[in-house]
């Protein structure tokens, strides 16, 4: 596995906290500090991908930039159908943006006339209820919701079909909520906390489903993010920051029964951030044949404090 870091995709040297893929892969988006501002700022994915693009003038590498948060963004992601890109911040807001019609190239405002935005993004809407930090974003599949979390201890969900009108407000964690994720049939949302608990929430009712504490109560200190995963089939859900014998864990949580007997090992400190590739894979036989029937799989990355990136792929019955 090859892993690339290009150092253009940069916020002038501020962090960046947030950092999601578009559905068709031809672009990214980043979300961080800007100058006096949050930055959300939306790249193209070719000069990633080809060194000739890379070192073609003519491919532009930044797409468009925005600078409309108040303050820090931690959190950008695009919706499942690719037409709208949702940011969050410490301004307690959470802005939702789509593609307008190109009027042409507009320059950055504050820059040299060189930075130019090849695509124009505008804030369609701005969604209020967080009387804290937002720390985390999420769509719904089929974009029917959009999810937020907030460091004041709520999540609240909002109906993407006729924003802003909010469908309902979830409390029942204790402690600042750092992650997000909906299962791939919105059926569920998960939450994680600094409470020390992994919630599981139903979308029929939206009532608390599962209350998993067992693995964090070991956890010390606090992590900036929590952001936990669901796997593309649905089977497990992945958290951050869990401990199993005093070592650093993504605990797996199976859906069947909420059990918690299998985590990752390995990373020195706390994890911060697991996400499942959204595919499923499947296996190629050695001589090239078509792959054996019942053996698809999941790849999940992992990210720690310790400054690494481990990733793991396995079927269901590897799990």
């Amino acid at each position: 596995m090859k892993l690339l870091k290009p150092s253009w995709v940069s916020h002038n040297g501020k962090p960046i906290f947030s950092v999601d893929i578009h559905p068709d892969g031809t672009k990214f988006a980043t979300g961080g500090q800007g100058e006096d501002s949050g930055k959300v700022m939306i790249w193209n994915m070719a000069p990633v991908l080809r060194e000739e693009d890379e070192k073609n003038e003519n491919v532009p590498k930044m797409l468009c930039q925005m600078d409309n948060h108040l303050a820090c963004v931690n959190c950008v992601r695009w919706s499942n159908n690719g037409l709208y890109l949702a940011s969050g911040g410490d301004d307690k807001l959470v802005m939702v943006w789509k593609r307008a019609a190109l009027i042409g190239p507009s320059t950055v405002f504050g820059s040299s006339s060189k930075l130019a935005n090849v695509e124009q993004w505008r804030c369609v809407t701005i969604l209020r209820n967080h009387t804290g930090d937002v720390m985390d974003v999420a769509w719904s599949p089929h974009d029917i919701w959009l999810a937020s979390c907030s460091v004041d201890n709520t999540i609240v969900v909002w109906n993407a079909r006729k924003f802003p009108e909010m469908v309902t407000c979830l409390r029942g964690h204790t402690g600042l909520v750092k992650g997000l994720t909906w299962d791939p049939v919105g059926k569920y949302i998960a939450s994680q906390a600094d409470d020390h608990s992994l919630k599981v929430w139903r979308t029929v009712d939206w009532q608390m489903e599962a209350n998993i504490t067992k693995p964090f109560s070991e956890c010390g200190g606090t992590t900036h993010v929590l952001r936990l995963s669901w796997s593309p089939d649905g089977q497990y859900l992945v958290s951050a920051h869990a401990m199993n014998n005093s070592g650093p864990t993504a605990q797996i949580v199976e859906r069947d029964g909420w059990k918690t007997n299998m985590d990752f090992v390995g990373h020195r400190k706390a994890v911060t951030v697991v996400k499942f590739n959204p595919k499923i894979f499947k296996k190629k036989q050695k001589n090239g044949s078509s792959p054996k029937p019942g053996c698809p799989y999941c790849c999940c990355a992992v990210g720690s404090k310790d400054r690494s990136l481990s990733v793991w792929v396995g079927s269901h019955a590897e799990f």
